[in-house]
């Protein structure tokens, strides 16, 4: 069951229409305006990688590039990417980037110990 997405030309909203038989396209309207006028779009895809080639993109230095290390927030953000590259929970690390100070407290502490 594919989900296509359409451009109305009416109100140049986009429409994700679910089609529950790919060989029979029933004519489809606008969800937003009721327009009948729709262009079917080339919708993104994403490609499974493996972990290896996963691993590979976050060893490379391109992505390093604007890694503060005296910065806690950046840090952060450079762990929650890892992490959600990898398939982690990053929430703790999203609740650390959402605190007064980005986390700098959180991160202090771990210094102490």
């Amino acid at each position: 069951m594919p989900i296509y997405e359409y451009l109305c030309q009416d109100c140049t909203k986009r429409n994700a229409i679910l089609t529950l038989n790919p060989h029979r396209l029933d004519p489809v309207q606008c969800r937003h305006c009721g327009s009948s006028k729709m262009t079917r779009l080339l919708s993104r895809f994403s490609a499974p990688k493996s972990e290896e080639a996963r691993l590979e993109s976050l060893a490379d230095p391109a992505t390093l590039g604007g890694l503060d290390e005296s910065d806690p927030q950046s840090v952060a953000r450079l762990m929650k990417k890892m992490g959600q590259e990898l398939g982690e929970d990053v929430s703790d690390v999203e609740a650390m980037l959402d605190e007064p100070g980005g986390g700098d407290a959180g991160l202090d502490q771990a210094d102490d110990l």
